[in-house]
């Protein structure tokens, strides 16, 4: 009988124990950053659209990017394609399936080389999978023949 005593008082002081426990866990982790919603803009690898402070970081040249190719800058993860006709566009280099650095630009096509995932070099939208998401848009202006973010 004794045993039988020890046994309920063990399971009931292990349950207070638990409850106590997991009541400290969430108190801690609400409020944590990691609790706290992303913007629209943020892609789930952590890389949006880039803000429109202005002031303009100097990104390359647009004699550096290809036409129909474009430039993979590691810096800051940014991939600059121009199409045929001129236009520049900016994106972000990290792909969105799993956050991995896109490797190349041809042919109007941005490509990643962990999964496969292709995008569109003039739109950032994805020609084959497994991502699911385009890749975001970074905003760029061309000045004096060099590359800006806006």
């Amino acid at each position: 009988m004794a045993l039988d005593a020890l046994s309920r008082r063990s399971l009931v002081g292990g349950l207070l124990v638990a409850i106590a426990g997991g009541v400290a866990g969430y108190l801690v982790a609400r409020g944590s950053t990691a609790a706290h919603a992303k913007g629209a803009t943020t892609a789930a690898n952590g890389y949006g659209a880039a803000s429109g402070s202005g002031g303009g970081r100097l990104l390359a040249p647009v004699g550096q990017v290809p036409a129909s190719g474009g430039l993979i800058l590691t810096g800051p993860k940014i991939v600059l394609t121009r199409g045929s006709g001129g236009s520049v566009h900016g994106f972000s280099a990290v792909c969105t399936h799993q956050g991995c650095t896109v490797s190349a630009v041809a042919k109007d096509v941005i490509s990643c080389p962990c999964h496969g995932s292709r995008f569109n070099a003039q739109t950032g939208a994805v020609i084959a999978g497994p991502a699911a998401r385009p890749l975001p848009a970074i905003a760029v202006v061309v000045r004096g023949g060099r590359i800006y973010t806006t």
